[in-house]
């Protein structure tokens, strides 16, 4: 059933929304997936906290249009599934690449975190990146790894003059 003015106007205005609140987008094309594949790709999404559409590009692109991912939108050609993932810049790229590996009919076009354009080659760089919990352990374990080795070192030192004057 097509959509009258009035439904496109909302779809635009609810994606526009999305696309506003999101670090990142992630198109992909879906072409040859079954309806048990998209609904496993959308239940993955779900649990991983990202927001699956599927629009016509036409909409797409004005829904982009004034928000940080414009220039993607030269991308939009082709049956395609559009991903949204908030603060966790590589959710949506994590979430997408790991349904690729067992369908390889999900072709990703083109993805961004907001600082244009990158192609489906980036993919897995985007994916790697680390989730807000895994960078604020590794930002903890670097400033707490100078200060572990001056105590050891304070360690020796005492262990040393110890056993000097024993």
């Amino acid at each position: 059933m097509a959509l009258n003015i009035e439904d496109k106007k909302l779809v635009v205005e609810e994606v526009s929304a999305i696309a506003s609140e999101a670090g990142s987008i992630v198109a992909a094309e879906y072409r040859g997936l079954t309806v048990e594949q998209m609904t496993t790709l959308r239940a993955n999404a779900r649990e991983a906290g990202v927001q699956i559409r599927v629009v016509k590009n036409s909409l797409a692109r004005r829904a982009v249009a004034g928000t940080k991912f414009e220039d993607m939108a030269d991308t939009f050609t082709g049956p395609l599934v559009y991903a949204f993932a908030g603060e966790e810049l590589g959710t949506a790229a994590r979430v997408f690449k790991d349904f690729a590996k067992s369908n390889d009919k999900l072709i990703v076009k083109s993805l961004s975190i907001g600082e244009g354009v990158m192609d489906a080659s980036q993919l897995a760089a985007v994916a790697a990146l680390p989730t807000y919990d895994e960078a604020v352990a590794k930002l903890l374990f670097v400033m707490k790894e100078p200060v572990a080795k001056l105590a050891r070192a304070l360690t020796a030192i005492k262990e040393q003059k110890e056993a000097e004057a024993a």
